[in-house]
């Protein structure tokens, strides 16, 4: 497995990896209508590669196939984190995260967001992430459950640490 960044083109193999995380891993912690309402089949094409374009994501492949994709944002947010159903635990997720970690210490962020799946949050956890709130978004008319969770960098947390210490 390999990381790179997403590349125009990538777009309809990257809605693959979703669809599948979604319909294959997600759906042990959702139902039907919620699977369906976060990804449906019938997505508009045209929505989904300008929302690729613009969180412009690392993208895994594993022998020349497009396999997880997560994104970094300049604030720290982690937009979309997707493993493929076929991919699920063989450390594509790892090397995302790992990646993510890698690209926010050398941007100096204090900080790593996301809003999290109830599937991914253990794995999240497993990765220093705090659940901040359970939040109850509505996506596409149907509730779909999922957490705001959020890490403090290593970098920040020595810098608050000596600040903490200075001022006592």
């Amino acid at each position: 497995m390999r990381v790179r960044k997403f590349r125009v083109g990538d777009e309809a193999a990257l809605f693959r990896v979703f669809f599948s995380a979604i319909h294959r891993i997600a759906s042990r912690d959702y139902d039907a209508a919620q699977i369906a309402a976060w990804a449906p089949a019938d997505l508009d094409p045209g929505v989904w590669e300008a929302r690729i374009r613009t969180i412009d994501p690392f993208v895994i492949e594993a022998d020349g196939v497009l396999v997880a994709y997560a994104d970094l944002q300049p604030n720290g947010y982690i937009d979309h984190f997707f493993v493929a159903g076929d991919y699920a635990r063989k450390g594509a997720g790892r090397l995302l995260m790992e990646t993510i970690h890698d690209h926010a210490g050398r941007q100096r962020l204090p900080w790593l967001t996301s809003d999290v799946s109830r599937t991914a949050q253990p794995f999240f956890a497993h990765f220093g992430f705090e659940v901040v709130e359970q939040r109850l978004p509505v996506v596409r008319g149907v509730v779909v459950p999922n957490a705001s969770m959020r890490k403090m960098l290593p970098a920040f947390a020595t810098a608050v640490t000596h600040a903490a210490r200075n001022t006592t």
